[in-house]
C-alpha cells in the first residue's frame, strides 16, 4: 500500500471528524473510529437506533478527479462488508440489522466544508 503524505493523512483525519460530528449531530451515536486489522481499516462505527452502521469516509479539497463518494467501488465496499464481520465477532455485538454507509467530504480551502451521507450503500 502506498505511503499517503502528512498533509493527506491530515485532510483524511479533518474530514472524518467533520462526519462523525454530523452523523452524531443527526441521532447516531459514535461507537467506535479508525479501527484496524490484517484486512484494512474502518473509519466509522456508529449505532443509528438499532441499526449498526459501518461508515466509509472519503474527503477530497476538490472535484478536479471526482467526487469524493466516486472513490468507493464495488471492491471497497465488499472489503467494507468482511471488515464489518471483522468487527462485530472482536466486539461480540449483536445488532438488529446492519447498514454500510458513506459520507463524502469536499474540503475546499477556502470556505465552508460540504458533507454528503449516504445511507445503505452495500
Amino acid at each position: 500500500m502506498a505511503r499517503r503524505s502528512s498533509a493527506t493523512k491530515a485532510l483524511g483525519a479533518y474530514g472524518e471528524a467533520l462526519a462523525a460530528r454530523h452523523l452524531v449531530a443527526a441521532g447516531m451515536v459514535l461507537l467506535d473510529h479508525n479501527w484496524s486489522c490484517e484486512l484494512g481499516e474502518l473509519d466509522l462505527i456508529l449505532r443509528d437506533g438499532d441499526v449498526l452502521v459501518f461508515c466509509e469516509v472519503k474527503t477530497r479539497r476538490s472535484t478536479s478527479h471526482g467526487s469524493p463518494l466516486e472513490a468507493v467501488h464495488a471492491q471497497k465496499a465488499a472489503r467494507m462488508r468482511r471488515l464489518a464481520a471483522r468487527w462485530i465477532a472482536a466486539h461480540d455485538v449483536h445488532a438488529a440489522d446492519v447498514r454500510l454507509d458513506l459520507v463524502g467530504v469536499l474540503a475546499p480551502y477556502r470556505g465552508a466544508a460540504q458533507i454528503e451521507h449516504v445511507a445503505g450503500v452495500g
